[in-house]
């Protein structure tokens, strides 16, 4: 079973800008990204999670790479169209892949009492990734929403082009059951509601 939301568990979006969908400069000249619907599912989450007045928390990305699109001094830093913060949500800015290395992501969420993640955003096998294993590691109970994550096709050292949809799986089943619980948008919609004794919570480490 997993026990509904409430007041100790945030919805944690990740990177949710618009230089996500620069895709030349993450997958190279035929760069691409699989589910298109992503913007759509964390928008239902969103609103899911205000309606029910529940924590909100946000990362920002400021790259320190001259050429990237995720900087807040460009247009491209801005963020995606109906994913933007509200005055009481968390807020943090990070300029590497995990959203609590040189942040006050943790502490914040601490002192609001938060206990459970359900993570949202970009790129599943980058920043979603790194912050889900870390969170995980701090002791949060962790929910991955695998339909409202995305990435981008990415090129091995022997040359492969890797498309986007088997890099978003396998990083998820990397993370799921070790560090997190992967769910979909529809049950962690329900989950605002109502327990879910038909989802199995499935992590590590205790």
């Amino acid at each position: 079973m997993i026990k509904q939301f409430s007041r100790d568990t945030a919805l944690l979006l990740i990177d949710v800008q618009t230089g996500v969908n620069v895709l030349q400069h993450w997958g190279g000249l035929s760069g691409r990204r699989n589910n298109p619907g992503a913007e759509d599912n964390m928008r239902s989450l969103l609103n899911e999670f205000r309606a029910n007045d529940l924590p909100v928390a946000f990362t920002r990305h400021d790259s320190r790479e001259d050429a990237s699109p995720l900087k807040l001094s460009l247009d491209t830093g801005a963020q995606i169209d109906g994913l933007e913060p509200a005055d009481n949500d968390i807020v943090v800015v990070k300029d590497v892949n995990s959203g609590f290395v040189g942040t006050s992501l943790e502490i914040q969420l601490r002192r609001a009492g938060i206990r459970r993640l359900v993570v949202v955003g970009f790129f599943t096998n980058f920043c979603v990734e790194t912050t889900v294993r870390m969170a995980g590691n701090m002791g949060f109970d962790v929910y991955l929403v695998e339909d409202a994550c995305a990435t981008t096709n990415r090129v091995g050292p022997d040359g492969v082009d890797h498309e986007p949809e088997l890099v978003h799986q396998l990083a998820v089943a990397s993370m799921n059951g070790e560090f997190c619980t992967a769910i979909s948008t529809a049950g962690a919609v329900t989950l605002c509601q109502n327990d879910r004794a038909d989802l199995v919570r499935r992590v590590g480490n205790e």
